[in-house]
């Protein structure tokens, strides 16, 4: 059991950045191009690693310490989050609330980040990032709430392990909202279209990757990482609602589990190939309809 339990947060590490690889290469096919191979994630961050980092001197300790706060983070909510048949290293009543508030301090520390180089710049996605969580972050937890209501539990572990197709049938469409809802906290965490394009350069559309133009090497790479581990256990939480596999066999519900992720990472690779980036004006409109979907997804569980 120890053993399963540390392979979670191990496999989580290992393939994260597969997501990001996966997604590459669905936009590629639906843009008639051959694209990057799947594994360029890795060997991005690789060569990120083999370089040397450059540090404003107008900065402080807190520029040169985010990223390395951010990781650790990233990690410490990787061990609250069972993937599959495999365990969460830590459960406990409540863990819910400490897995989203790691979260608000790994943007915080983002923000701090942006903010310290001294660039108006940075403030200026470090000001966005901020506005729009402060209309994901409800939507998440009354998500979740609503989840936790149904169960009686607010561990992860326990809220996860008691989802079944029997959950499905007695309170479906709550299920189905709360489902709406956190992809859509999925797209704006994670900085995806319609919320954000991640490869973009314009600084009239940048959110987080305006945050961490003036990191650079391993600095950068430990950023880039933390961001991949982050979508890596958003997407865990929203296909253990979505898809309640608990066959009783660990292999199986690890290969359903993770082949759950891939197509999530094809469904977000579909919808970039297929919007446009929302103005910013309509992504506040987008979460409050999230947090709208997660409300109603509490009412029927209340019912």
């Amino acid at each position: 059991m120890i053993i399963l339990k540390l392979l979670n947060p191990v496999f989580a590490i290992v393939t994260a950045p597969l997501l990001l690889g996966i997604i590459n290469r669905t936009k590629a096919v639906f843009a008639g191009r051959t694209g990057q191979p799947i594994l360029q994630p890795y060997y991005d961050i690789w060569k990120l690693f083999r370089k040397g980092a450059v540090y404003s001197r107008s900065t402080s300790w807190i520029f040169r310490a985010g990223p390395l706060i951010g990781i650790s983070v990233t990690l410490t909510a990787a061990t609250l989050i069972p993937f599959g048949g495999l365990p969460a290293v830590i459960a406990f009543n409540g863990d819910l609330i400490l897995f989203a508030y790691l979260f608000g301090l790994l943007r915080f520390f983002t923000v701090l980040m942006a903010i310290d180089s001294g660039s108006s710049f940075e403030g200026m996605g470090a000001s966005r990032e901020v506005t729009f969580s402060t209309f994901s972050e409800p939507a998440l937890l009354i998500g979740l709430a609503a989840v936790a209501k149904y169960t009686g539990y607010t561990s992860l572990s326990q809220m996860f392990s008691s989802i079944n197709t029997s959950s499905w049938l007695n309170a479906g469409p709550a299920f189905v909202l709360v489902g709406f809802a956190i992809l859509v906290v999925f797209l704006t965490e994670n900085s995806r279209i319609p919320i954000d394009d991640p490869n973009t350069h314009l600084e009239l559309t940048m959110i987080h990757e305006v945050m961490i133009l003036d990191h650079s090497g391993p600095d950068l790479a430990l950023i880039l990482y933390a961001a991949a581990i982050k979508m890596w256990l958003l997407g865990t939480i929203l296909i253990g609602i979505v898809v309640p596999v608990h066959s009783g066999n660990i292999l199986l519900d690890v290969s359903a589990a993770m082949l759950s992720m891939m197509l999530l990472a094809v469904l977000v690779g579909i919808i970039e190939s297929s919007m446009a980036r929302l103005r910013l004006l309509r992504v506040p409109q987008l979460l409050l309809g999230a947090t709208t979907l997660s409300i109603l997804a509490m009412v029927l569980v209340l019912r």
